[in-house]
């Protein structure tokens, strides 16, 4: 099974001819899971149609391709924790007693419009994994939806706002206990 957390970014050429996708033009975006991780594969839309292909996609959609845009760097002096930067800390980490807090980071990210969700899949646990696109990135992650009960909503959130605000490191939420549905 593939893990159940992981980022794939988005690539420039197409993973079937391998020309470089275009500006603007439409893109299909393949997730495919393999016994360690997603792999996934952005081409054009005639290659994938006209591919043949032995496996089965674990997720598909089709969007506009959109040419990564020149990055400003900027200098602050404090630098503060952003939800989107706090949820590729979690995923690379890997842990499973953050699974929550993933999850309610992704609504968060979702929801202020920096993500949309492209799929769901049910997983073996009896959550769903959900497949999101980063809107201007393209990145993709998967992320699994614990079905959180309304009364570990409070626990989660306090671990979401103590971790973004710095009143707590990282790796002192790993410490505390994972909360399960």
């Amino acid at each position: 099974m593939a893990q159940e957390w992981n980022i794939r970014p988005r690539g420039h050429v197409c993973g079937i001819c391998l020309q470089p996708l275009e500006d603007k033009k439409p893109c299909v975006s393949v997730l495919r899971e393999n016994a360690e991780a997603y792999e996934r594969l952005d081409c054009h839309p005639a290659c994938w149609r006209e591919a043949p292909r032995d496996w089965q996609p674990f997720s598909v959609w089709e969007g506009e391709y959109e040419a990564p845009a020149p990055v400003a760097e900027k200098h602050e002096p404090v630098r503060k924790e952003t939800a989107e930067n706090l949820l590729r800390k979690l995923i690379a980490l890997e842990d499973p007693a953050m699974q929550n807090v993933m999850y309610v980071l992704a609504i968060m990210l979702e929801r202020g419009k920096q993500l949309v969700e492209r799929d769901t899949k049910p997983h073996e646990s009896g959550g769903l994994l959900r497949v999101y696109e980063h809107k201007k990135s393209g990145d993709t992650f998967v992320v699994l939806d614990p079905r959180l009960r309304l009364d570990q909503l409070g626990e989660v959130q306090q671990q979401v706002v103590s971790l973004l605000s710095g009143t707590h490191a990282l790796s002192d939420a790993q410490t505390e206990p994972a909360q399960t549905s």
